[in-house]
């Protein structure tokens, strides 16, 4: 299943999404959360599934153009992000590729929705792009190892992990925080691909800026899969009902290229994970 947020006829609600993404079923019964974090307390996943195919199954679809799509998650406890952690994207850097997760954090007031514009702060001249696949935890989860992340695990997303460069390589005492958490830095969307629909062991990932691919690779290339990352997560932090992870960004940001080159206002992003969807993001 597909899982969005969204707007219908004036009344917020959580919806299915069809495969196709042409019709989406506005779940509009009044025992149904309008919200993926009040619907993800409701117990473990299996549960949570099952309300959403009783409700889907009762519900009428209507043409997604009748709806406003929102990030698929909103006001999470969490917005973690996982740095390096594509080979590809290491060896780009002439980096060495990490022996650990490199983990840093947005703030949930950074996320926006999936055509919601992007807006490019005065404070940075060296606005950047990232494509990444999202995980979106379903329970509770600390201390768990990598056998047992799966069942943690509601589903995946897509995310445009923004960055101003010049914050985040030199300014702010090498600290990457404010580089990467300025307001509108983590679109998300269109729809949460539930994880018994969804394998991300080698799915496909693009990045186009005003029409021209500048990244392309598959997760293949990670380091540090899901299951590794929701557990090295767990032994530290506490994971709660609705915390996204940033897995990381493949090579063919624009910080690299020769002449490096940054976003404009006026450029439009569009980021794409295969299986899930794609979110369109204009620069202003």
């Amino acid at each position: 299943m597909k899982l969005v947020q969204c707007t219908h006829a004036g009344q917020a609600c959580l919806g299915v999404l069809s495969e196709d993404g042409i019709t989406v079923k506005p779940l509009l019964d009044g025992g149904m959360p309008t919200t993926t974090v009040d619907l993800l307390s409701r117990g473990p996943r299996d549960h949570v599934l099952a309300l959403l195919r009783d409700a889907a199954s009762a519900a009428r679809a209507v043409p997604v153009t009748e709806v406003t799509l929102h990030a698929p998650v909103t006001r999470p406890d969490k917005v973690l992000c996982i740095g390096m952690n594509y080979v590809d994207h290491c060896a780009e850097q002439n980096a060495p590729v990490p022996t650990e997760p490199v983990v840093f954090n947005k703030f949930p007031s950074c996320i926006v929705g999936p055509t919601d514009d992007i807006v490019h702060p005065a404070a940075t001249t060296e606005l950047d792009w990232e494509v990444e696949l999202v995980i979106v935890i379903g329970e509770r989860c600390h201390r768990v190892s990598e056998q047992e992340a799966d069942r943690y695990i509601f589903g995946y997303t897509v995310a445009h992990d923004v960055s101003a460069r010049d914050w985040q390589l030199r300014r702010n005492g090498g600290q990457w925080l404010i580089g990467k958490a300025m307001a509108t830095f983590c679109p998300l969307g269109p729809c949460i691909a539930t994880a018994d629909s969804f394998d991300p062991a080698d799915v496909a990932l693009s990045c186009r800026v005003n029409g021209v691919t500048r990244q392309s690779s598959s997760t293949r290339q990670l380091v540090f899969n899901c299951r590794q990352v929701v557990a090295h997560l767990s032994q530290t932090l506490t994971l709660l009902p609705g915390d996204v992870i940033l897995t990381g960004t493949p090579p063919g940001v624009g910080v690299f290229m020769k002449p490096p080159v940054f976003l404009q206002r006026g450029d439009v992003v569009e980021c794409e994970v295969a299986g899930i969807g794609t979110i369109v993001n204009k620069v202003v």
